[in-house]
């Protein structure tokens, strides 16, 4: 094990260049983060990214490294310091990292540890930690009513925004009412996140040590209920009530209309800025014929079978599993509910943002400032004015580059990495000599049970959806709510990045489509045309033709081998 040390500055004010893989050795994961942020930051979105993982964070950590770090645009969670910190109290969770956060790396990774005094750590952490958790649990008794809330409180602020006058209501708005509720909605998110995080993994653990992890899979496959009112499927399932007659445009448009595939980038326009939206994705479910409300009833189906399973088979056990499944399944929808209601949040902002540009004089140019650069613009101090232009440059390059592995172990250049025809887009280890060969299968996490043979559809983003036909293998880098429409179509989910715990895993089996997450190289190994098999129970995908093969074969077909 070496020992890390900062070494650089990660960022370039005057350029926008920044990256934290270069402050210190350190192993670092999109797993958790990129689902919400898939795409590069503005400096805007990343500074209000900050004040969600420091300045309303009560954790403080030792010797200055980031936690959530920027490289080169896109967000990283910090897994190395992590490991240096519980090490630093006498505990080793290397072996704990490849459950959900580095299931795609090596086993042997050489993680470089950061040498902290146990005393330093304990003083720093525990304390914050401990705060988070009693937060928390004050907290849950207040999420319905900030839920209910939040919509409301968001039409009424919008409506401020918009008939600001000047550049002091303006600041006036951010610093009385914005800010300050977007913290609140920081420690509801933070709280849910960790209890249903802490909850979730030990039923699954228990479950799977029971039953077996594919019995597992589809016993955590109802967190929706019999209500589906998961908000990762309010989009889909939303749509099928508005094309039964069951809800409104407008009531849609007011529930989900400030979710899409770029929801948390504060420069992306919202689908509810377009009014061409609805029609659009309405008119391709309806030619579709999707039946949703028959998926989520099979998959009930599915899930009550294998709950019956275990209860005869255990018992004894069956009222504490039976507590923990009410919990997490909970659990489930309260960090979905309080995500969605950040999100509104988070657009919200980006109307502040906007009418921050049209004040000023600066337009969109305004995303290439941070929000505390932003109240000085307003305030008068245009310095930072100048780097806008350098800015936008940087963002672009950033932009032209494809997806940054999802572990990184050591410091990155992302243009280096760019340029090698040899690359890997799994992971990439500093540390390591040689470039180990990819194996015949792919393998990630079992997202959801099933077992399908198909033809790939390799989707970069999800406004190509169109070119989606029903029963083809949907293979992306990761998936968020924004693709929610697209997944009844698919015969099976794969995915670069994700956990069991992600988006693609928990929509995929509420809706009782196989996936396979946290592949780690499937898009850069698989072509739109290629024929595979998705074993969603074992987490294996395999490779049966390439895509010139096929078009020589003429082989086109899907076969559904049982579930």
């Amino acid at each position: 094990m070496k020992e890390a040390r900062q070494v650089i500055q990660s960022y370039n004010p005057a350029t926008g260049e920044w990256n934290d893989s270069l402050v210190g050795d350190f192993l670092w994961s999109n797993v958790n983060v990129s689902e919400a942020v898939p795409d590069v930051m503005t400096p805007s979105t990343w500074s209000l990214w900050q004040i969600f993982h420091y300045e309303a964070n009560p954790i403080k950590l030792p010797g200055g490294y980031p936690f959530c770090g920027n490289i080169c645009g896109r967000p990283y969670l910090n897994l190395g310091l992590v490991v240096s910190l519980y090490r630093a109290i006498g505990k080793d969770i290397r072996k704990e990292l490849h459950g959900d956060l580095i299931g795609s790396a090596p086993a042997d990774l050489d993680i470089t540890i950061v040498s902290f005094p146990a005393f330093k750590v304990l003083w720093a952490v525990l304390p914050g930690m401990l705060k988070v958790r009693q937060f928390a649990r004050r907290d849950q008794p207040k999420i319905p009513g900030f839920l209910a809330a939040t919509p409301d409180w968001c039409i009424s602020q919008r409506k401020l925004i918009e008939q600001a006058e000047n550049q002091a209501e303006l600041i006036s708005l951010w610093g009385e009412a914005l800010k300050p509720y977007f913290y609140r909605a920081s420690w509801f998110l933070r709280g849910v996140m960790m209890s249903f995080s802490d909850a979730a993994s030990k039923l699954r653990l228990d479950l799977s040590r029971l039953a077996g992890e594919t019995e597992a899979n589809m016993i955590l496959s109802n967190l929706a209920g019999n209500s589906a009112d998961l908000e990762s499927l309010g989009p889909i399932v939303g749509l099928s009530k508005v094309a039964r007659g069951q809800m409104s445009r407008k009531a849609y448009l007011e529930r989900y209309g400030h979710r899409g595939p770029h929801e948390m980038e504060l420069s992306a326009p919202g689908y509810a800025e377009n009014p061409l939206y609805l029609d659009q994705r309405l008119a391709e479910f309806v030619q579709s014929q999707i039946d949703v409300e028959a998926m989520l009833s099979k998959q009930r189906l599915q899930f009550q079978t294998a709950w019956e399973r275990l209860q005869r088979g255990y018992p004894k056990k069956n009222p504490e599993i039976q507590r923990q499944l009410e919990f997490v399944a909970q659990g489930a929808r309260d960090r979905e509910a309080v995500r969605s209601e950040m999100t509104r949040i988070t657009r919200l902002i980006r109307s502040f943002a906007l009418r921050a540009g049209n004040l000023t004089g600066l337009g969109e140019d305004i995303f290439f400032l941070s929000l505390d650069e932003m109240i000085d613009v307003l305030s008068g101090r245009k310095r930072v004015v100048a780097y806008i232009t350098a800015r936008r440059e940087t963002y672009a390059r950033y932009c032209a580059l494809p997806p940054y592995p999802a572990i990184i172990n050591g410091h990155f250049d992302p243009f280096k990495w760019a340029a090698d025809p040899n690359r890997r887009n799994d992971y990439l280890d500093a540390h390591a000599s040689t470039v180990i060969p990819s194996p015949a299968a792919i393998k990630g996490f079992a997202g959801s049970v099933g077992c399908v043979e198909g033809i790939v559809r390799r989707l970069d983003n999800p406004e190509e959806g169109d070119l989606l036909k029903p029963g083809e293998i949907l293979v992306a880098v990761t998936t968020n709510v924004g693709w929610t429409l697209l997944f009844p179509r698919a015969a099976a989910i794969v995915t670069d990045v994700g956990a069991p715990l992600s988006h693609a895993a928990i929509v995929a089996r509420e809706l009782g489509i196989p996936a396979v997450v946290g592949c780690g190289n499937a898009t850069s190994r698989l072509k739109t045309g290629d024929r595979v098999r998705v074993d969603g129970g074992k987490g294996v995908v395999e490779i049966l033709g390439a895509e010139n093969e096929m078009e020589k074969s003429g082989v086109h077909h899907l076969q559904k081998t049982g579930t």
